[in-house]
Formats: C-alpha cells, structure tokens, sequence
C-alpha cells in the first residue's frame, strides 16, 4: 500500500513539474522581446520564439546542448554581422569574451537585414547566462533623423522632444509586458530552479527600465520585488476592490494582458477595447467604475478620449475616476494628461502595488 501511495504521489509531483515547465514555457514566448538562457558552459538550454525570430538566419542551429560559440561562428561565415567583415576572428574572439564575462553592458549589434539589436547579457545565480534581445532599430532611424535636423536650434529642440517620446514609449511598452508578465508568474506555483528563473527575468527588466530611465533622464520607478505583486494583489482583494468594474483601453495586447492579469487576481471584472472610439463606445452601453486609459492609440488617442467624457459629465453625468497608464512618463506627460483631465498618470512599467494604490486614491478621493 505504501508503494502505492509513494508511486502516486510520484506521478502527482512529476505531473506538476510539467504543469510548470509549461507555464514557464508560455510565459517567456509571450515576452515582446528575445530571451535566451545558456549553461555555465554557454551551452543553449532555454529561448524564446522571439529571439528565434530575431536571429532568424542562425535559428536552423538552435538546439539545446549546443554551444553558442558554434552558432556564432557559422553566422559570422554566413556574414550574418556585418562588422565581423574583414576581421572575423578578431570580432569572434571579443563576443566570446564577453560572452564568457558578462557584466551587463549594454551593446548594440547590427545584422545583415540592416537591423539594430540592444544586446544584454547577465550571469545567473547557478553559473549560466541570461541574454535580452532588443530590436532598436526604429530608434536608430529616430536618432538619425534627429542628428539631420541639429541644423535649427528651435525644430531640433521639437525633435528632440518627439523623439524622446517616441523612446519611451518604445521601450516602455515591451518592458511593461516583460516585467508584468514575469511577475504575474512569480504569483504561480514554480519550483525553486523556475523561480529563479523567473527572479533573473525580473532583475534583468529591472536594469532595463534603470537604463530607459537614464537615456531619458526621468527617474525609474522604486522597483519592488515580485513578490510585492501577490501581496499588492492579496491587499486590493481584501480590501474589497472585487467588486469594481473597470474599462481598459490600450492598443497593445501584451499590456492589456498584464493589466487584466493584475486586475482578474483581485476579483475585479475588466472589459478591455483598443482605442479611444472604442472605450467611448463602451461607456455609452455600460456603466463602470472606473477607466484605465493609454495615451498613445490608434484611431482615438487617450487625450481625446478623456477629453471627450470629461465634456460628457459637464452636461449633468457623474464625474468617473480616470487612471493613466502610459509608457511616456515625461513632466510634460504628466502635466497634459492632468490637463485633459485625468486623476492620475502612472508610467509603464506598471507595478501591482502601484496600480492598486492608485485605484484606492482615486476611488477614496
């Protein structure tokens, strides 16, 4: 009997390990960014579908097992890097180098396509390597444009200002997936070689949102650990917030899934739409108790959308608590979307405690 019950209990453990492996394993596709995990000995053992598809000419050689070294070497004799040209084996040996001796700087590498990658890469707490892909080549394009237009002192402060913009919602709105997808899975039943995973994930969204912070000279966000976001998530749900019903506008379906992710965890019923038409449409069949409202959207943009029912409740209907979740988080930010009349603006990456909080203040208010 006790052989019985010793082999169930087997079956039972090995049937969650799979379970988890399997929510690890969705978890990182779903990342905007590629995301690549190697041994102690630089050996593949983990990546996502994203960095298959960045690296698309070298992802016949991806397997686990292999060495890194090997992929780049073939990728360098198929001229896949363009600065390798004429000196491959000096350019060989200085990635490898860094590969064996990551710090975490931040480099930019160029492919044959003509695209950009921000690359990162990072020792593990067991010895191995975790590496983030950034495609940054609309930034690149951006920052071209921007150094042409140097030649009037009024129009390249105006560029300057738009593209500043523009970076950060390009790099904020991928990091906010990133970061709230990784801590929505750190609230999962993971075993202590996932979970650290997982902490290596967040930690490496940590540096990034350190640096996106630096390049645009705004303060990064007081970043908590993920377990902050179960008990951010356990407080709201104890303090009653399960009874709300929000409307969510944002564009981006990744960032719609962290939010709705957050929110669902507390018991609160999310309706999500696209734009800014889309969530005035909404308004008008339904009632709700409160909005979250992008800026940057298709069709009609935050803006306009809170403008449009802040106008609405001047003819006589109830004020209606309006959050932004935005990845511009410039003073300039901030001070137009109090002026369109929103009661809060909170910068992506979005924090559970953060939104939580928030919600409570507009709501109390």
């Amino acid at each position: 009997m006790d052989r019985l019950i010793g082999g169930r209990a087997l079956l039972q453990a090995q049937a969650e390990a799979k379970a988890a492996r399997d929510r690890l394993r969705a978890a990182i596709d779903a990342f905007p960014e590629g995301v690549v995990f190697l041994d102690r000995e630089g050996r593949y053992i983990l990546w996502n579908d994203r960095y298959a598809e960045i690296y698309h000419r070298s992802a016949d050689l991806f397997a686990p097992g292999r060495a890194l070294a090997e992929t780049l070497r073939i990728g360098v004799e198929r001229g896949d890097y363009p600065e390798a040209l004429g000196q491959e084996e000096a350019w060989l040996e200085d990635r490898l180098a860094k590969l064996a001796n990551p710090d975490g700087e931040r480099l930019e590498q160029q492919l044959s396509d003509g695209r950009w990658l921000m690359i990162e890469d990072r020792r593990t707490a067991d010895g191995g390597l975790i590496g983030l892909r950034v495609d940054i080549t609309e930034m690149k394009r951006q920052a071209a444009a921007l150094e042409g237009a140097l030649g009037r002192e009024a129009a390249a402060s105006r560029a300057k200002s738009e593209f500043l913009a523009d970076m950060s919602h390009e790099l904020r709105t991928p990091l906010n997936g990133v970061m709230g997808l990784a801590q929505a899975l750190a609230a999962t039943d993971l075993d202590a070689a996932q979970r650290a995973i997982v902490g290596d994930l967040v930690e490496s969204g940590v540096r990034l949102e350190a640096l996106v912070g630096g390049l645009l000279k705004y303060e990064p966000h007081v970043t908590s650990h993920p377990q902050a976001t179960v008990q951010a998530v356990a407080e709201a749900a104890a303090s009653g917030s399960g009874d709300l019903r929000v409307l969510l506008a944002d564009d981006n379906p990744t960032n719609r899934r962290v939010v709705e992710l957050m929110l669902d965890a507390a018991g609160i019923e999310v309706v999500s739409v696209e734009d800014g038409a889309q969530a005035l449409d909404a308004l008008r069949e339904e009632a709700f108790d409160l909005v979250l409202m992008d800026l940057r959207m298709p069709v009609m943009d935050g803006f306009e959308a809170i403008r449009a029912i802040r106008a609405h409740e001047g003819q006589g209907a109830g004020r209606l608590p309006i959050i932004v979740l935005s990845a511009n988080a410039a003073p300039e930010d901030r001070a137009a979307s109090a002026e369109a009349g929103a009661d809060r603006h909170i910068a992506k990456p979005i924090r559970a405690e953060t939104l939580f909080g928030a919600i409570s203040e507009v709501l109390e208010g």
